[in-house]
């Protein structure tokens, strides 16, 4: 999180989730068409760990439509209930929120009733027996 949304910033991101997620290439890498996501050094970034880059189609607003209910929830449950001191205090909270209570709590009918880190848990179980 930063006061300004620029290529440096989701490119630590990015860092950021491959060093902790470690996805193989062939992974698809969806984005908006915002200037951060379309910069060169972005896109190389996206290529020289194989992923592949897909864009939303200009004016189709439901290609985001997921990172879009993502965001909606995550105002209607944190941030329009908070008024925040600091930045620093925002960052915290909205960290919390993701990891310990999104991630890991607050069931999702999409995923039938687990929580996120219950479906990845049971996606990989899954694909490590298809493997064995």
């Amino acid at each position: 999180m930063n006061s300004t949304m620029n290529k440096e910033l989701v490119i630590k991101a990015l860092r950021q989730a491959i060093g902790r997620e470690r996805p193989k290439k062939g992974l698809i890498h969806h984005s908006d068409r915002g200037v951060q996501y379309a910069s060169y050094a972005y896109q190389d970034l996206l290529r020289e760990n194989g992923f592949i880059p897909s864009m939303s189609r200009k004016g189709n607003c439901y290609d985001n439509a997921p990172a879009e209910s993502f965001f909606s929830t995550l105002k209607n449950e944190l941030i329009h209930l908070r008024r925040f001191k600091t930045r620093e205090e925002a960052k915290e909270a909205i960290f919390d929120y993701i990891e310990v209570f999104y991630n890991r709590q607050r069931r999702h009918s999409s995923l039938g009733y687990l929580t996120p880190w219950e479906f990845k848990q049971q996606f990989w179980r899954k694909k490590e027996a298809k493997a064995a």
